[in-house]
């Protein structure tokens, strides 16, 4: 898990947060996270893996087709040279 501070929260940002904690019946930092948790991961986003299978689903790839892109190539790859 991580750690962040938040720095120069104002009087009044801090003193809604903690009303709101207590509404809830949550500690001050417990209410931060969920804030930050549901503004950032919002319950009705779409997830790459689910939207991945969508994908594949419509595309109707045979068994054949598919193992394509499971293979991988067993040799090293270099980086690119940019210079």
């Amino acid at each position: 898990m991580a750690t962040i501070t938040v720095r120069n929260l104002p009087d009044e940002v801090h003193r809604a947060l903690r009303v709101r904690a207590a509404l809830r019946g949550h500690s001050t930092e417990a209410e931060v996270r969920a804030i930050l948790k549901d503004s950032v991961m919002p319950e009705g986003r779409v997830r790459l893996g689910t939207l991945l299978t969508a994908v594949g689903r419509e595309s109707r790839l045979t068994d054949e087709e598919f193992a394509v892109f499971v293979q991988r190539d067993s040799t090293d790859n270099q980086p690119i040279e940019l210079e």
